[in-house]
Formats: structure tokens, sequence, C-alpha cells
């Protein structure tokens, strides 16, 4: 007469909160990942370097360089 006779569910309750606990946890952990990485290649003044870079290098023309630049001031 162990625990009044509540015994039997003692493991299924153990196994709930365990499994709630575990999704807390994993669903937090991704939220939180997401909401402060931030890409460096996503900003702005990085995309205008790498189209500078681009056009020392001889990889774009003049013409595709200023195409890009106006476009990126949008």
């Amino acid at each position: 007469m162990m625990w009044f006779g509540w015994g039997f569910l003692f493991i299924p309750l153990c196994l709930v909160f365990g499994a709630i606990a575990i999704y807390y946890l994993i669903f937090s952990s991704r939220n939180n990942c997401r909401s402060h990485y931030t890409p460096i290649y996503n900003s702005p003044s990085r995309a205008r370097e790498i189209i500078d870079e681009r056009y020392a290098k001889g990889d774009i023309t003049k013409e595709e360089f200023q195409q890009i630049r106006k476009e990126l001031e949008r």
C-alpha cells in the first residue's frame, strides 16, 4: 500500500514530465539561437564591400557595378 495506492502512476507521470521538460529545452534553445544570430553576409554594408571587391578584381563591369549599387541603395 505504498503511496495509498497511487504508486502505479509514479512512472507514467515521471515520463510525462520528463518529456515536457525535454520538449521545452529543445524548442526554447532553438528559438534563442535564431533570435540572437545575425549573419554578417546579410548586412547591406557587407554586400557593398563584396561588390567593391568584385569590381576591383575585375569580376564585374562598371555597368554591372553601378546597377548592383543602385539596387542595394533601395
